[in-house]
């Protein structure tokens, strides 16, 4: 057989993919990628990325990081795609008490914070949202519109040769200390960022990734007039022309990607305690996030072969966490960099490293 030879194979078209693929790109780097396209929480993902905590008025792990290598990887990717699909907005998050007025200037005040949050709060009345304690505005805050991103990046692959849209089939897969085949493919290495998908994968099943369905819905609403994301109960990010994007629920029991009468009836819910307006609901979708027991992502390598590795357990951080763990398994695979513990899918029992 005559085999295509490359450096890696990567499978799996989310987020997680695309941004190890692109990391493959940007260091000269050949590859492969897989797909069946059947399966990807990263299409129905709100996207929002936010360097603080609302809950806790915290900062998130490591955001500083992820933000610098996250905000220029994504200026370069809509260059090269030739669309955008990153937007840099500002978050208004609802205050609902005097006691959450009284945290966020707390939190205001620490010296970790006072960059992402405003020392004022935002008393504008807007009409329709419901809104008597003001608004504390975050910074450093936006979304990424994931269909945009994926579907391009998809469209770019299939112009370069390099993408196959197929169900991976894992009894076609062998390797050796030096390489893996698969069907037609030699490669160096193979990556899996397969999302929820993970669960089928005979190298890394038993890792703890729980699944988190979500459900999201876009609404029509003629008379509300923001050009920020509003954070509530739900979130309402604006995608113009009048309409918002809604989310998102968490269902820690169903794994499907069926959208749910139970879960549109709380996003509708949701949106009336904030917005007191008119509204059409045009799409409702779900989709099942790829996240862990810990709250950590999952990097690292199987334990048959230092040849094939997992990148997963993004969660509902991926669109900041993408690019920072592709620059840390690529570091990982290449440079032979230590990944850290709470990073690194050896930190499990099962998966320890002798």
């Amino acid at each position: 057989m005559l085999y295509v030879m490359v450096d890696y194979i990567v499978v799996g078209t989310g987020l997680a993919g695309i941004c190890f693929t692109e990391k493959l790109a940007s260091e000269g780097k050949s590859f492969i990628v897989i797909d069946n396209e059947k399966r990807s929480s990263s299409l129905q993902a709100g996207g929002m990325y936010n360097p603080v905590v609302l809950k806790r008025f915290t900062e998130v792990w490591k955001v500083g990081e992820q933000l610098a290598i996250a905000k220029p990887f994504y200026a370069k990717l809509e260059e090269k795609l030739g669309a955008k699909f990153m937007h840099e907005i500002p978050l208004y998050r609802r205050l609902v008490s005097i006691e959450e007025q009284n945290n966020w200037f707390q939190a205001a005040d620490r010296p970790n914070l006072e960059s992402y949050l405003s020392s004022n709060l935002d008393r504008q009345e807007i009409k329709g949202v419901l809104s008597p304690y003001g608004f504390g505005v975050v910074n450093e805050t936006g979304y990424v519109d994931t269909k945009v991103l994926i579907s391009k990046y998809r469209a770019l692959l299939h112009q370069e040769g390099v993408y196959r849209v197929e169900a991976f089939d894992f009894d076609q897969l062998s390797f050796d200390n030096e390489k893996v085949v698969y069907k037609d493919i030699e490669a160096k290495h193979i990556v899996f960022a397969e999302g929820f998908g993970m669960l089928n994968n005979p190298f890394f099943k038993e890792l703890p990734l729980d699944g988190t369905k979500g459900e999201v819905m876009v609404v029509k609403i003629p008379d509300l007039n923001i050009d920020f994301i509003l954070k509530a109960n739900v979130f309402l990010i604006p995608l113009g022309d009048n309409h918002y994007k809604v989310g998102a629920t968490y269902n820690w029991e169903d794994k499907t990607d069926d959208v749910s009468k139970e879960g549109l009836e709380e996003l509708i819910a949701g949106l009336k305690e904030v917005v007191d307006l008119d509204f059409e609901v045009v799409q409702h979708s779900a989709g099942v996030r790829p996240t862990v027991k810990d709250r950590r992502p999952l990097l690292g390598r199987s334990l048959q072969s230092d040849r094939i590795h997992v990148m997963n357990g993004l969660g509902t951080r991926g669109v900041l966490l993408g690019p920072f763990l592709a620059d840390k398994l690529y570091n990982n695979i290449e440079n032979k960099m230590p990944l850290e513990e709470n990073l690194s899918i050896h930190r499990y029992k099962k998966f320890k490293l002798k």
